[in-house]
């Protein structure tokens, strides 16, 4: 019998068979890549390799720099939230040593006044305005920090010994400058865990970033790190060293929007630079260490509250991390490398196989129906598809349970029960975002060049301080 003569039943049940098989077969293989992560975290546990260190936050908070540090926040559209970023930074990290730059743009004058306030006549804050309209590029707005701090150190005939970036939206920790000043001292590169904040206003969309940064930052970036593969750089809480911006900008010099180190025209260019830094041969480190207290030396913020900006957020990566990452880095490196460089990049991928996988489920749904109804199925499950069904369940369930373990170990049981029950909304914001990132993709192939899509930040965890004077720091 042809295919022509086949019922619309058939024709249903044929697509979900094949449409199984391709979710299965694709489900599997990443659970093999996860399980990977996971038997060699655990063994690094099971040894003593894998202890995160503890330390005392005052000691490290108060220790004298051993060079002064320059701190890169670009903000573009940042009203609401640069002033209580930089007030807060001046108070955590009151050494002397350290120079605030703020990178603002000519036709942003709101988010140059706000940071003005959260200054407070503080001498340590440089604020640098752009000379050309924004958005660029974040990368492009860094260089132009990179520059002013370049003139700086002409000025004052001393150089800065380490560079650290972050956003305008974050919370530094009062013990993270000493820990990295101390860290940089091995290595060109040290990256600090991202610890997200239980958004107050958005429980399941803002608050979903936890659990991926919990597992990310607490497993994957570790097992990076022990296996001696390229770190790539989160953008915060990320510290060079100066002589290697130095060299990175020389190299990378071109044209007026690549005068510095960082990729002006990429979408995410510290990834591209922790990777660059790997591929030079510079030594980098991801320095997972808690203080006395328990709490995780990290780097905290809001994430975005709603649907449209975290897929906002989400294309940006995907669309610099995947399809741009392909592009200006190659598969170059050693075999760990590749294997790191291929999870970085599945996020398109990723999608297609989820958006399989939730189609699979409303024509099961709809075949499960119609069974009821009293239409049979027009096939039978093989033992082979059993069995990979049921290493699929058993795949999830491992995957939901150190989700909720990694979760509720920085936040509480109850966040992590709640992170296993975002699980589905975390997939469909994947499958928006690997959508959005491969049309992105696609009008810069024909010519367009790639803008600052920057997430809107609209709360700050801290509130914003009166305006004082600055106060004698300490030296």
């Amino acid at each position: 019998m042809g295919f022509a003569a086949w019922s619309a039943l058939e024709w249903l049940a044929l697509i979900e068979y094949e449409l199984l098989l391709f979710a299965g077969v694709f489900f599997l293989l990443g659970a093999i890549d996860e399980l990977a992560i996971d038997a060699i975290w655990l063994w690094r546990r099971a040894t003593g390799k894998g202890e995160t260190h503890c330390v005392s936050r005052s000691d490290i908070a108060h220790r004298r720099l051993l060079g002064a540090v320059a701190v890169f926040i670009p903000a573009w559209q940042e009203v609401k939230v640069i002033g209580q970023t930089l007030s807060h930074a001046r108070d955590a990290w009151a050494q002397a040593d350290v120079i605030f730059y703020i990178g603002c743009y000519r036709n942003d004058p709101a988010s140059l006044q706000a940071a003005l306030e959260g200054a407070g006549g503080d001498p340590r804050v440089r604020l640098v305005v752009h000379d050309r309209d924004g958005p660029s590029t974040k990368a492009d707005c860094l260089n132009r920090l990179y520059r002013a701090m370049e003139q700086d150190e002409l000025r004052r005939g001393t150089a800065v010994r380490t560079v650290l970036l972050h956003d305008a939206e974050d919370m530094v920790d009062p013990a993270a400058l000493g820990l990295i000043d101390r860290a940089i001292d091995d290595c060109e590169f040290v990256q600090l865990p991202v610890l997200p904040i239980p958004h107050p206003q958005s429980p399941w969309v803002g608050s979903h970033y936890c659990e991926e940064f919990a597992e990310s930052h607490g497993k994957a970036m570790v097992v990076r790190d022990a296996l001696g593969a390229a770190i790539p750089a989160a953008g915060v809480g990320c510290a060079f060293r100066r002589s290697l911006l130095h060299n990175m900008a020389r190299d990378n010099y071109s044209s007026d929007t690549e005068a510095g180190p960082f990729s002006g025209l990429s979408l995410t260019e510290d990834y591209e630079l922790g990777l660059a830094i790997g591929a030079a041969g510079g030594r980098s480190r991801f320095l997972r260490v808690r203080g006395e207290d328990g709490s995780l030396v990290a780097t905290r913020s809001y994430f975005p509250a709603t649907l449209a900006q975290a897929v906002r957020q989400k294309s940006r990566w995907v669309h610099g991390i995947a399809f741009q990452g392909w592009d200006r880095l190659g598969w170059s490196g050693t075999l760990v490398d590749k294997w790191m460089r291929l999870r970085d990049r599945r996020g398109p991928f990723a999608a297609i196989v989820l958006l399989t996988g939730y189609t699979l489920f409303v024509l099961a749904l709809l075949l499960t129906m119609l069974e009821l109804a009293g239409y049979d199925r027009p096939w039978e499950p093989t033992p082979l598809l059993l069995t990979l069904l049921a290493l699929n369940m058993a795949a999830f369930v491992w995957r939901a349970a150190m989700r909720f373990a990694f979760t509720a170990r920085e936040y509480g049981a109850m966040e992590g029960l709640r992170a296993v029950l975002r699980i589905p909304l975390a997939n469909i914001i994947a499958i928006m975002a690997g959508r959005r990132a491969l049309f992105a993709y696609g009008r810069t192939l024909r010519g367009g060049d790639p803008q600052w899509e920057k997430t809107a930040h609209d709360h700050h965890p801290v509130p914003m301080a009166p305006l004082t004077p600055a106060v004698e720091r300490a030296s």
